[in-house]
């Protein structure tokens, strides 16, 4: 599939993307970046993002690294980032969703 086969994005998933389009991230650190770029309107349980994340692993959105500081006290975390064509495909979501507020402004300030 192309890139933009899997537009429109739900919101869950552009807000996964978002979360690792500057950093890979674990799990946990996914869920609060999430929360807190939405202000606390998204709140993603672990189950919601484990489910999410391994869809995004199988259609090869993003990819899964080693930690490389491993926390021996704690089970270990796996780290997440955006692949080539999770990075396309958010850049195509961002765009489209560009152009709709750009034409949401348009069309009001047209109305006025």
């Amino acid at each position: 599939m192309e890139a933009q086969d899997y537009l429109p994005l739900t919101e869950t998933s552009f807000f996964i993307l978002l979360s690792l389009a500057t950093t890979p991230k674990h799990g946990y650190g996914i869920i609060k970046d999430v929360e807190l770029m939405s202000t606390g309107r998204v709140v993603l349980a672990a189950g919601t993002l484990y489910t999410a994340l391994r869809r995004m692993l199988e259609d090869g959105w993003i990819e899964r690294l080693e930690d490389e500081n491993p926390n021996q006290e704690r089970r270990e975390r796996k780290l997440y980032r955006l692949s080539d064509l999770g990075r396309q495909i958010f850049q195509l979501e961002t765009k489209r969703l560009q152009s709709m507020v750009h034409l949401t402004r348009t069309s009001l300030n047209e109305r006025q």
